[in-house]
């Protein structure tokens, strides 16, 4: 019996077989197949929060960056062209972009924010003082409470009650089974409850 083949090393997958397996899992992604989007974030997530990452510099932002990314996918696989290039550099050049427009959002917020003064707040129709630094305070304590839970918990919460996202949606848009989306969901609301419990004891 001829033996030689048993001494071969076993092949590795190519470039080009790994783009081929992409190629198949967009097009049942534009099918609607959510575990092809589950495949394919597998496949990639690495390399997509790692451009993520370099570019925003910040963890929170690049799993931000991340969601948006497969988002897109879900709702535009149809539109790759494979001879724009191969799937790995279609979600780089998705990933490169929303992490740039993440970037602006945030310097527009941090360096450049709307001209406004306490007066032009208070002279607003209708508009009580007491009222006013209620409100504030109150979403002050929320945002200081937010900052204690971890970034999956913050981003479940801002997808479901900021961007009004059913629990489906949220577990297409992060690519989370939806069983786990529901618990990771509820835990995180217990937790911040318990954060704003925990305030308002302080606050007395």
């Amino acid at each position: 019996m001829d033996k030689s083949n048993d001494n071969n090393p076993p092949q590795v997958p190519t470039a080009d077989s790994a783009d081929q397996a992409c190629c198949e899992l967009l097009a049942a992604i534009a099918r609607r197949e959510q575990s092809a989007l589950e495949s394919l974030y597998d496949m990639t997530v690495a390399r997509v929060y790692g451009v993520a990452l370099r570019i925003t510099g910040r963890r929170d932002a690049a799993e931000e960056v991340v969601a948006d990314v497969y988002w897109q996918v879900w709702q535009q696989a149809g539109r790759y062209d494979a001879q724009r290039g191969s799937v790995l550099a279609w979600l780089l050049t998705i990933c490169r972009s929303r992490a740039l427009d993440h970037l602006r959002r945030r310097d527009k917020a941090e360096f450049h924010p709307e001209p406004q003064t306490l007066d032009s707040e208070l002279s607003v129709a209708g508009t009580n003082p007491e009222d006013l630094l209620s409100a504030v305070e109150r979403e002050s304590v929320v945002h200081a409470a937010l900052q204690g839970l971890s970034a999956q918990q913050r981003q479940l919460i801002a997808l479901a009650f900021f961007k009004g996202m059913s629990h489906q949606e949220i577990a297409t848009y992060t690519a989370i089974p939806l069983g786990t989306v529901k618990t990771h969901l509820r835990k995180a609301l217990a937790a911040l409850q318990q954060l704003l419990n925990s305030h308002n004891q302080l606050s007395l």
